[in-house]
């Protein structure tokens, strides 16, 4: 617990097929410098879960069938688990980097009253490629930032980036916008944090909040993954429709392309290119995705339930 004037602090992390970094994430929590009051894992069934995980104090463990599994309606299942003032959302993955991870994370909440959402700084993992090492830089640099309506002008879809990879939501904000959307293919936190924007809110990005987080993505995954992007983008034109978003992704391209060749790697610039063509191919067919047969979005897709479902 903090201190009496401040919210207390609960953390949801939805699992699947967990791996040893779930213990090590816990852990890790459990000794932050400012304390987590309740732990709440929401874990889909699809394989063996540690059995000593639903022994540890203040962890709550949850169990869904996959078919219940939904990004958006997930993470509000646990948030109303909760009644802590602030709630914050971690993935299985996320490795908090040390001790002031919850208290730099909550520090923007607790300074202004108008911040709905902080989201935290992701440091690359062991075994991080390089151009996956300068996407972490590009997206998630060392200055910390308030983002509210008026920087869409300037930023574009970057005003509305938030990852719940690491993320903290004051309740009364949330639930003022009704929480979030509770069937989503993707992309749930940046739909929220639009909301957030659009109702006059701020959202904060929390440079000296840390966790160890990055994949190695394929071509393919790339495609998939950029595909359900754009899904949910289509799928919430109040939010995209008009806001620049492409232009972000040619930025990213040439610094990277810059990053490689500064450090003498320009054999890894093809597989940019190709990863680029990928994720660029997967967007464009996500945005139109209602013109295309059901057999073909079940080949983009990285989440066919969703599909199946919808």
């Amino acid at each position: 617990m903090g201190c009496d004037k401040e919210p207390r602090v609960d953390v949801v992390i939805p699992v699947c097929r967990p791996d040893e970094r779930l213990m090590k994430i816990l852990e890790r929590l459990r000794k932050q410098s400012r304390p987590v009051g309740r732990i709440y894992i929401i874990h889909t069934k699809s394989g063996e879960f540690p059995d000593m995980i639903e022994t540890l104090e203040g962890v709550s463990v949850k169990h869904i069938e996959p078919e219940e599994f939904d990004h958006g309606g997930t993470r509000d299942l646990g948030f109303q688990l909760s009644d802590a003032g602030i709630v914050v959302f971690m993935t299985q993955d996320a490795v908090p980097a040390d001790r002031e991870l919850i208290r730099e994370l909550v520090r923007p909440l607790l300074e202004r009253e108008d911040v709905g959402v902080s989201y935290a700084r992701q440091l690359p993992a062991k075994g991080c490629g390089p151009a996956e090492r300068c996407t972490r830089q590009f997206n998630y640099p060392k200055e910390s930032r308030i983002k509210g309506k008026e920087d869409i002008e300037e930023l574009g879809i970057k005003a509305f980036f938030c990852s719940d990879v690491c993320a903290a939501y004051r309740r009364e904000i949330y639930d003022e916008m009704g929480g979030f959307t509770k069937k989503t293919i993707f992309n749930e936190d940046m739909v929220m944090a639009a909301h957030m924007i659009q109702a006059g809110y701020k959202t904060a990005y929390a440079a000296n909040a840390k966790v160890f987080h990055s994949h190695n993505y394929t071509g393919i995954q790339q495609f998939k993954r950029n595909f359900d992007l754009a899904v949910s983008q289509a799928d919430h034109p109040e939010v995209f429709a008009g806001i620049r978003s492409e232009s972000e992704g040619i930025r990213m391209v040439k610094q990277t392309v810059y990053y490689l060749l500064k450090r003498k790697k320009a054999r890894l610039i093809p597989a940019l290119i190709w990863q680029s063509g990928c994720k660029y191919a997967g967007y464009r067919m996500g945005l139109n995705y209602r013109r295309l047969p059901y057999w073909v979005i079940e080949k983009c897709t990285a989440n066919r339930l969703y599909w199946m479902r919808k």
